[in-house]
């Protein structure tokens, strides 16, 4: 962080119980669990990753074709492969803290003790934040279940909140008429932060044409990338206004134009996410042009930035 350390730039998000040098996050399921990143860039210069979204077993995801390229993004239906609670703990945990990355762990489970049982795992291991993802439109049961019906939503995150004492951030849908009472379902629970918008649901579909013969095949999963980016603007700036929480943004950010943006409907910091697939440094160069625009613009700080963009 030389590059801004050496200008004096103040870039902190301060949530009070989790503390970032910057608004620029990585999204759950676009960056790993750890270390899968190095390569690109120096990870601790990002304000937190997101994990890849964890269970308390160990899930293989779906079979089939996975993953279907569309304009300005991606359909994806991995399933929520992932290695396991004890495989993370055991394994993941150990690389973060050596490392010194700050990261908040993706949860998710099929029923509601899965979600309490993860959270109280994570209180035990001292895991500062956790992002319960209430909103995957790729799995069979749990996640969107209960993202999409305020009751059962609040109920969900009362039970995590009595376990879990950290940084709560709820993941919410665009795949419903009214995103407000959700967040604000969340933020009655007991949540400390908001984060939207997952992905919509979308539909892939590939024709082959053998002569006068035809075959198709679908592929049914999460959409992503600058294509939703619209969506996720109009339900940050929905959600601003119906609760007092926090508010982290993504869907479709790939430049500093889009972090702007998102700051000025409402968001506090931002998710990096399908951008990552194609420009796998881009984190890390968000955060030193945001610091070059704050310097270039005459602002005081990351803070003062928000204030004038939200007047």
């Amino acid at each position: 962080m030389g590059r801004i350390a050496e200008k004096n730039i103040d870039l902190l998000v301060d949530f009070k119980k989790f503390k970032m040098k910057n608004p620029i996050m990585t999204a759950s399921g676009t960056y790993g669990y750890c270390d899968e990143f190095d390569v690109f860039f120096d990870v601790k210069n990002i304000g937190a990753i997101v994990t890849k979204g964890v269970t308390l077993e160990v899930r293989s995801g779906n079979d089939g074709k996975r993953i279907f390229e569309t304009y300005g993004g991606m359909i994806n239906r991995i399933g929520l492969e992932n290695v396991g609670i004890e495989a993370f703990i055991s394994d993941k945990l150990p690389k973060l803290k050596e490392k010194g990355v700050n990261f908040v762990l993706n949860i998710a489970g099929k029923t509601v003790e899965d979600y309490v049982k993860l959270a109280e795992i994570c209180e035990n291991k001292g895991i500062e934040a956790i992002e319960t993802n209430v909103s995957c439109p790729n799995v069979k049961s749990g996640c969107l279940e209960f993202g999409t019906d305020k009751n059962c939503l609040y109920d969900l995150i009362s039970g995590i909140r009595e376990k879990y004492k950290g940084f709560l951030i709820v993941k919410l849908t665009p795949n419903v008429t009214n995103i407000e009472e959700l967040a604000v379902a969340a933020q009655n629970a007991g949540a400390d932060c908001i984060s939207a918008i997952n992905t919509l649901k979308g539909l892939g579909v590939e024709l082959n044409f053998n002569g006068a013969k035809v075959s198709k095949s679908f592929v049914q999963g999460g959409l992503s990338g600058k294509c939703v980016k619209p969506v996720a603007l109009s339900m940050i700036k929905r959600i601003k206004e119906a609760i007092t929480l926090p508010i982290i943004g993504l869907g479709g950010i790939s430049c500093l134009k889009d972090v702007l943006e998102f700051v000025a409907v409402g968001a506090d910091a931002v998710q990096i996410g399908t951008e990552n697939f194609t420009n796998p440094d881009i984190a890390e160069k968000l955060v030193f042009e945001l610091a070059e625009f704050i310097e270039r613009q005459g602002f005081k700080d990351f803070n003062n930035l928000k204030e004038e963009l939200r007047r």
